[in-house]
């Protein structure tokens, strides 16, 4: 039956040991924009952050009640050099690509998508009312996987493992580990960490971070403290990397919801265009040339 059910642990005093904590870099601020057929959102990482932010390109925040805010949704566009990794808090989204997948991400569910070399999609809400809410995050590929085949995979909301700690934080794990659970989702190269925190009231949470990892925190519900800094409502705070630090403690000022996302920076070069990511500004030529050929994924 476990298969069929949100796969919750109770995480006792083994709770994981974090003997000093990174503190508050930076604090951001995103930059609202639209993005698809007109809807509306947050920029949260933006493009000059990615080398600090390295191995994440972008993070997008959405949520609104006004359905003129999201009913057009993602129509087709294509990607190609990094992968998605679009979560759900409230509102169905349809998806569908040239590579034959097809799938409804519902309340609470992922969407991972690898790009690699190249597919078109569309996401599509399946509401004409409602909240729509969710996050969308793009993680880099490898120069040496950018040119993978694409894969895809829906990750419902009953599948993503839960655990919730002795004093009460309960922890969604999509990605990575905490507290020696296993998330959703597993990457080698990268080791994304994507945790989506619910803190109570005066509710303190460690979680154990390689000093290596570029790591931030996104508060979406109620504020945080970390190391005595205040993170309020709607920002990120980037991590600071420190070499003696091993992992972060935040504790929450209110009722709070936020992500906490780090990874492994690739180190190596970005080349940006629109939805293609690659390493050179010649591999982003070939790469519309490549598009406009009508060479990316199909269901064939």
């Amino acid at each position: 039956m476990e298969n069929t059910m949100t796969m919750t642990t109770q995480a006792d005093l083994r709770n994981e040991a974090v003997n000093r904590s990174r503190t508050v870099e930076q604090i951001i601020a995103g930059q609202p924009t639209s993005d698809g057929a007109g809807v509306k959102l947050t920029r949260v990482l933006t493009q000059p952050l990615q080398r600090r932010l390295d191995p994440f390109l972008m993070l997008d925040a959405f949520g609104t009640d006004n359905p003129q805010d999201y009913i057009g949704g993602f129509p087709h566009h294509p990607h190609r050099g990094f992968e998605t990794a679009t979560y759900m808090i409230a509102g169905p989204m349809r998806h569908r690509d040239s590579a034959g997948h097809e799938g409804l991400l519902q309340n609470g569910g992922v969407q991972w998508m690898t790009a690699g070399r190249g597919v078109i999609h569309s996401e599509l809400p399946e509401q004409e009312a409602g909240r729509m809410e969710g996050f969308q995050l793009w993680l880099n590929l490898a120069a040496k996987d950018k040119m993978r085949a694409p894969w895809y995979r829906d990750i419902q909301s009953d599948e993503i493992p839960e655990l919730t700690t002795a004093n009460g934080v309960k922890v969604r794990v999509i990605a990575g580990r905490s507290h020696g659970v296993a998330g959703a989702m597993q990457r080698e190269v990268t080791e994304p960490i994507y945790l989506d925190l619910e803190l109570p009231p005066g509710a303190e949470f460690t979680q154990a971070l390689p000093p290596s990892h570029n790591g931030f925190i996104y508060v979406y519900r109620g504020a945080l403290q970390i190391a005595g800094m205040h993170v309020p409502l709607q920002r990120m705070a980037i991590l600071k990397n420190d070499a003696d630090s091993d992992g972060v403690v935040v504790k929450a000022s209110v009722a709070t919801r936020a992500l906490l996302i780090a990874g492994k920076p690739l180190g190596e070069p970005i080349a940006q265009y629109g939805p293609f990511v690659m390493n050179t500004n010649e591999e982003i030529f070939q790469t519309v040339q490549d598009f406009r050929s009508g060479r990316f994924a199909t269901s064939e």
